[in-house]
């Protein structure tokens, strides 16, 4: 079992000038690898970023960030244009890394407006599944698997739990079309994280640890011995990465509503989370 961290427990928006810091730092903490979330493609040199990930020995996954601009299910061409090249890049960006999977709620935009009608909800899921169609063939002609993040009601009311999220990948109907589970969001919408986890199998594609206050993993009510049996169950191949926060973040503290302390450090996130890993799976 390989083992990473995401760039938002350190900084946001991620760019080429913090990389060699955090790369240090991740392979000194004893990570595999390195996620690296992308709000701005105009920030990251990728071809500099690679650089420092091979001297270093990091595997990589690439993330992204799905504002209101980027949407994919969006009536507004502009919008859904937006969304396309925005994925493209970072497909591209994985490919010139060696990352196998972008990651992220890239159907939708994270805090889109909800639509009390179903007819126009059930347009919006038309529309993300074609538009997400082809963005699986483009990533395909790269050799990149997208995996669909499920998130919180309070994000989307699109793809909350895994079985949504089945239904949305089968509908897309592409081979490297899975899903990207976190056990943050499962604890707030899964009746059983871990039947959840048996349920999506192999489609799962990613996985984040995080704990259901986004602190260190393992000091908090998740029910990790259920969800770490699971992931045995399910044969889970990939990596677990943490993806928790903290304050000294600004940007991402504000958009996860992180209003106290809930870590000692953001070294500590890293430290502890990884301990309990090793420790528990």
């Amino acid at each position: 079992m390989k083992f990473g961290i995401n760039t938002f427990v350190w900084v946001s928006p991620f760019r080429t000038e913090v990389a060699e810091e955090i790369v240090e730092k991740v392979k000194g903490i004893g990570f595999d690898i390195l996620e690296i979330s992308i709000e701005d493609p105009s920030l990251v040199n990728v071809d500099k970023v690679k650089a420092v990930l091979e001297e270093k020995s990091l595997d990589v996954v690439v993330c992204g960030a799905f504002g209101l601009s980027r949407n994919l299910c969006s009536e507004n061409p502009e919008l859904v244009q937006n969304a396309k090249v925005y994925i493209k890049w970072l497909v591209d960006a994985a490919e010139s890394l060696g990352a196998k999977v972008v990651a992220g709620p890239m159907y939708s935009s994270v805090g889109k407006a909800h639509y009390d009608n179903p007819s126009e909800r059930e347009k919006e899921w038309k529309r993300a599944v074609v538009n997400m169609r082809e963005m699986a063939d483009y990533a395909e002609s790269k050799g990149v698997k997208l995996a669909l993040e499920a998130l919180n009601r309070f994000e989307t009311d699109m793809i909350n739990v895994v079985s949504q999220g089945l239904d949305f990948i089968n509908e897309v109907g592409r081979e490297n079309v899975g899903l990207h589970l976190d056990t943050f969001h499962m604890h707030l919408e899964e009746k059983s994280s871990a039947d959840a986890i048996r349920m999506a199998g192999d489609r799962i594609f990613h996985f984040h640890a995080c704990e259901n206050d986004r602190g260190v993993p393992g000091t908090g009510q998740v029910r990790w011995d259920e969800i770490f049996q699971a992931l045995k169950d399910v044969d889970y191949p990939g990596p677990i990465v943490i993806e928790s926060f903290s304050q000294d973040v600004k940007e991402i503290a504000r958009a996860v509503c992180i209003w106290r302390e809930i870590a000692p450090s953001q070294d500590a996130i890293a430290i502890e989370g990884l301990k309990f890993l090793k420790a528990n799976i």
